[in-house]
């Protein structure tokens, strides 16, 4: 017999869904700080620049690995800081060399101002001493405010809180903020910083950020700061902080001749902020309206040099710039180098690697 009873009596009751609690701010600042610190003291990861005791590191190695990896992964930017250090093991060393050289040490790495200001300020550095607290180190060329706080609280143990991308995405996700101005990151990170162990704590604020606070895929399940994070707590913690509004990066077409081989091939001296001192193909960028062919004529006239075929062409992207390179051959009587021997862009080893061997490129 068919129960007469109503359906809805058969029905499991009803249970509202439960929503986490967005943690509070002002945050119980002793037990995070303790939290992300034993955190870092069980993970942290084991870096060259980092050798030494705690808030007493090596300045020179500190100072030379933060510039160099401000446009770099760590993983990548451990084989350049090696290679530049075998080069340059201390900041005397590095004041000494020609720039030439310096460049050539810092080849692959990109943002080449970085390494003429480097080796401006060990000039400096090697006759007065490594500047004793962060507005010593902010005045030295190519020192900002995030390397300062960086070297003067990693090598100094100076309460300084560091900001960049990895700060950033922590912060804004700990405070459930979609739109943090450099200010705001600033303010916060002054904040939390654990004034008794200042480099500590900037090394494991980094840390979090590089390898569990990831931008795409966050490990909330690990992180030592998840009792408070207002993004892991709304369950999208990949929304914060929202993606920046980038301005489109504008096409540069340029041409570019080889006289010569790419083992030995005339090269010129770059000029200006983005490639200065660097050597590289001789090159012209196309004007408005012209086609390759305008700007190589152009080229061959300035150099006394007879345009030859087409070697090929190249796309190189750089952060603010999408290179279209248009490589062609050239004859000229002039004096060539061996290109092995000589500071190059990456733009350039391309073009000189598409010149060898241009059905593969």
């Amino acid at each position: 017999m068919v129960s007469a009873a109503p359906v809805a009596a058969r029905q499991a009751p009803y249970t509202a869904a439960v929503t986490p609690p967005v943690p509070a701010f002002p945050f119980p600042l002793p037990a995070l700080r303790a939290a992300l610190l034993a955190w870092f003291d069980r993970t942290g990861r084991a870096l060259p620049w980092r050798a030494g005791r705690e808030g007493a590191r090596d300045p020179y190695r500190v100072w030379v690995a933060e510039i160099l990896l401000q446009q770099t992964q760590v993983v990548r930017g451990q084989v350049y800081y090696d290679r530049f250090l075998t080069a340059f093991p201390t900041v005397q060393a590095l004041a000494a060399a020609p720039q030439e050289a310096v460049l050539k040490a810092w080849e692959g790495c990109g943002y080449y101002a970085r390494a003429r200001n480097l080796h401006r300020a060990a000039q400096q550095v090697a006759r007065n001493g490594f500047p004793d607290s962060y507005d010593g180190w902010l005045a030295l060329p190519g020192v900002g405010p995030y390397t300062a706080a960086a070297v003067s609280s990693l090598a100094l143990n100076e309460a300084r809180a560091v900001n960049d991308g990895n700060v950033r995405r922590v912060l804004a996700r700990l405070h459930g903020e979609a739109r943090p101005s450099p200010a705001w990151v600033q303010g916060r990170a002054d904040t939390l910083l654990d004034p008794q162990r200042p480099g500590a704590w900037n090394e494991a604020v980094m840390d979090l950020g590089a390898t569990v606070c990831t931008p795409a895929a966050p490990r909330c399940e690990v992180c030592p700061l998840r009792p408070w994070c207002a993004a892991s707590a709304s369950g999208t913690p990949a929304a914060y902080p929202a993606p920046k509004v980038r301005a489109p990066v504008p096409d540069v077409p340029v041409v570019a001749v080889l006289i010569g081989t790419p083992q030995q091939a005339v090269l010129e001296r770059r000029t200006g902020t983005l490639l200065g001192g660097l050597m590289g193909l001789p090159a012209e960028p196309l004007a408005a309206g012209e086609v390759p062919h305008d700007a190589l004529r152009r080229l061959c006239a300035r150099l006394n040099a007879r345009p030859g075929p087409p070697l090929g062409r190249l796309t190189h992207v750089m952060t603010h710039r999408r290179i279209t390179l248009h490589l062609y051959a050239g004859q000229a009587d002039l004096p060539r180098q061996t290109v092995t021997d000589a500071a190059l862009s990456r733009l350039d080893q391309k073009a000189l690697a598409l010149a060898a061997q241009p059905t593969l490129l």
